[in-house]
């Protein structure tokens, strides 16, 4: 069985606002981060019209890791525009599945679709190499409060 951390936490007031870096934040279930683009609806930057819940989005350490290891790409944890970053959580697994950030609970939803849009806002050309590992859409079941260093695991 693995067990992961959360290692940075960051939300956006709006599309295309720089990501703030938090030390602990609140998970609103329905709802969002506190103060999160997604939290704020449409008229605030969501990501697309897709049918799909993104009250908060996770992405691996390690695919950041890669990037700079095989691509010589440095991208940091603020670039990637999803809201936690976290180390040893297999992402691509928890599609369906419920899993524990600290005190919460969250419910893995789509994997992230990554878009040109990321190569834009970063001046780098990424988006094709973040094709299957670029995050994770979730729903937050059981809310409350996150902090880096968070423990995450299956409930």
């Amino acid at each position: 069985m693995w067990q992961g951390q959360l290692l940075h936490i960051h939300t956006a007031p709006k599309a295309r606002a720089p990501m703030t870096a938090h030390r602990a934040i609140q998970c609103l279930p329905g709802v969002g981060l506190a103060g999160d683009r997604y939290a704020r609806g449409v008229d605030s930057g969501t990501y697309s019209q897709l049918p799909d819940v993104r009250e908060v989005t996770l992405t691996e350490i390690e695919t950041l890791e890669a990037l700079a290891r095989d691509h010589d790409i440095t991208l940091e944890p603020h670039e990637h525009r999803r809201n936690l970053t976290v180390r040893d959580v297999p992402l691509n697994h928890l599609v369906g599945r419920e899993f524990r950030v600290g005190g919460v609970i969250l419910r893995g939803g789509r994997l992230n679709t990554p878009c040109r849009y990321i190569d834009m806002v970063t001046g780098k050309t990424i988006c094709d190499l973040l094709e299957h590992r670029s995050g994770l859409n979730c729903s937050i079941v059981t809310g409350g409060m996150v902090r880096e260093g968070d423990l995450v695991s299956l409930v």
